[in-house]
């Protein structure tokens, strides 16, 4: 008996507005890597939903760059600690090194493997150069006054490096060990990104100032700035093909461009977004043209976590792939309008996503919530509602994959939303609301004298739970007819599907207590494995088992017929499981605070 992940479906890259994203691919094109909260996911490109996670870093990362060797990646946090590992095998550190007392925003590698130059915003100093198997001091990162934005080493030898900082100036070093050569001033403002041509020749600096210039790769010679007018906007990234006649950049003016670097000119242009109408969250924050691939294939990293595949040749993007950048908050599941499970997740920043389960996710259209997303619930007719802390309840069309008609103002924060056969349940800090599905017009209110914290529903009954540490009853009516007090906050809720025969609690001490609606006394008492607040449950379609999530970061299957027996995996995601469904008979579903949709294969008879 166990439980074992069958598919990770990674998150967005987290992206910060005005600052650049670095996106790094393997050696054979098959991979890139990127950050996302403390996590580093390496993430197949030609089947997105196919990804790993590397989950040892205990500050938000930053960075992540595979080794030329492509056996194993470097990666960045926001404590200064950089983090040599594995990417072949299972992902075991091979080293952590403390390098600045700062941020990391880039790391580049030496052609050998062997050498990793790190640079950020610290105190003292703003880069350094170590071993990679050992953390030994290699060189000196010197001759800035400010943030280092980019590094990039020559792969041949002699070795050189470049770094670009917010202080206005590219600097070059030779090495090995690397020592400061010569300062250029070239950019007016920040420079967001430098890089070697993968033969060495030539070096190429972007920045704020919508300029690009061109170095000789060994000496550091400026060749000349190209380009003049082409980007709008501050250029964040710069990426080479493997020939090394050509790079790529991405800007804020939403576009990403590819260059001749001999003739200095744009060989082909794409625009992201709208045609003519200016969109923030399309502002390219950084792009990689993956090494080892004769396709074409260009990579770009929109600021709202969009990773937009484009080609040479073809005029639009030919894919999008797209997912939850912030904590997974909550999941429900539409089961019965598509071939495959359709499973809708919401985080904190108030963006959902649905995922079919055959490929990556896709970003709900149309009016989202503006924060965190508290509530979803699936009716029978094709449609999601989800509430957030906007004061909103919104509906969403499962087979259009976008909210519908307009937003409805709640009466307060709403903590959770559930659905009857005609009606649509609310509770919020002010109580609990009945509303009509038709209008989505308040049938009743009942005021509380407790805060109600979680709901839900079930074919005859309504179970709230509220600040008190009680668990209120109600019927479909919310006519309310018993209180049943706990020792710990009740925090999750589920009713099996089987005539409501039985009521999963969840609570804070990380106790599960089943009962039968009607009977005040408990049926099942001894699944009480969790460490930590249950977060979510829910019970199989033949009722006969469950599955909970907690912040102890476990999930564990329950058994209706074996309540003394359980199975588990633990530290099924990183700062805690916040939602868990049932995709099948032996499959579960699980977001948490990662910002990953993972599926479990249930193996074996609990």
């Amino acid at each position: 008996m166990s439980i074992r992940a069958e598919a990770i479906l990674a998150p967005s890259p987290s992206t910060t507005r005005g600052q650049p994203t670095q996106l790094s691919s393997d050696p054979k094109g098959e991979r890139i890597a990127y950050a996302n909260n403390k996590s580093i996911f390496l993430r197949s490109i030609d089947h997105p939903s196919q990804s790993t996670q590397y989950t040892s870093h205990t500050a938000t990362t930053t960075v992540a760059r595979f080794s030329p060797s492509g056996y194993y990646v470097a990666s960045g946090d926001i404590s200064g600690t950089v983090r040599v590992w594995d990417c072949v095998g299972e992902g075991a550190t091979k080293g952590e090194y403390p390098i600045i007392s700062g941020r990391i925003n880039d790391l580049a590698w030496d052609g050998d493997s062997q050498r990793i130059i790190a640079v950020g915003d610290g105190k003292e100093k703003f880069g350094h150069c170590i071993t990679a198997d050992s953390g030994n001091t290699v060189g000196e990162i010197s001759g800035h006054s400010s943030q280092i934005n980019s590094v990039s080493v020559r792969q041949q030898r002699p070795l050189r490096a470049a770094t670009g900082s917010d202080d206005t100036s590219l600097v070059f070093y030779h090495g090995a060990p690397f020592k400061f050569n010569t300062s250029l001033r070239k950019h007016q403002r920040y420079v967001y990104g430098v890089a070697f041509s993968p033969d060495g020749g030539t070096l190429v600096s972007v920045g704020a100032d919508k300029k690009i210039w061109l170095y000789d790769g060994k000496t550091g010679e400026a060749k000349g700035q190209i380009g003049e007018g082409e980007h709008s906007g501050s250029i964040f990234a710069v990426s080479w093909a493997r020939d090394s006649r050509k790079f790529v950049t991405s800007s804020a003016d939403q576009t990403v461009k590819v260059w001749d670097a001999e003739g200095g000119k744009v060989v082909q242009s794409w625009r992201l977004g709208e045609e003519g109408k200016v969109s923030i969250p399309d502002h390219q924050v950084g792009v990689v043209w993956p090494a080892g691939r004769s396709d074409g294939l260009v990579i770009s990293l929109g600021l709202s976590g969009d990773l937009n595949y484009l080609q040479e040749g073809k005029p639009g993007v030919v894919r999008t792939v797209q997912g939850h950048q912030k904590n997974i908050t909550t999941i429900t599941a539409d089961m019965e309008h598509s071939s495959n499970p359709t499973f809708f997740t919401g985080s904190s920043d108030g963006r959902l996503c649905a995922y079919d389960g055959t490929g990556d996710g896709e970003t709900i259209d149309g009016d989202a919530h503006k924060s965190y997303v508290s509530g979803l619930a699936t009716s029978n007719s094709g449609r999601i509602y989800s509430v957030g802390w906007d004061d909103a309840l919104r509906s969403i069309d499962v087979s259009a994959r976008t909210f519908t008609g307009t937003s409805t103002k709640t009466d307060g924060q709403p903590c959770g939303v559930a659905l009857t056969s005609s009606t649509t349940v609310l509770a919020t800090h002010k109580g609990l609301f009945l509303l009509s599905q038709k209008d989505n017009s308040i049938i009743k209110h009942i005021p509380t004298n407790y805060a109600p914290t979680v709901l839900a529903a079930g074919k005859t009954h309504i179970a709230v739970g509220g600040d008190d540490s009680q668990q209120h009853m109600y019927d479909l009516d919310l006519n309310h007819y018993k209180s049943i007090p706990h020792p710990s906050p009740v925090t999750a809720f589920a009713f099996s599907p089987a005539a409501n025969q039985y009521l999963a609690v969840g609570f804070a001490s990380g106790k599960i207590i089943v009962y039968e609606p009607n009977n005040p006394e408990p049926v099942i008492t001894r699944w009480s494995a969790h460490t930590g607040r249950v977060m979510s449950i829910d019970w199989d379609a033949k009722g006969e088992k469950a599955v909970s999530g907690a912040l102890d970061t476990d999930i564990f299957v329950w058994s209706v017929k074996k309540p003394g027996q359980r199975i588990s995996v633990s530290q099924a995601h990183k700062e805690g499981v916040n939602g868990v469904k049932w995709a099948g008979e032996n499959e579960v579903v699980s977001v948490g605070g990662d910002a990953a949709v993972k599926r479990w294969r249930v193996e074996g008879a609990v």
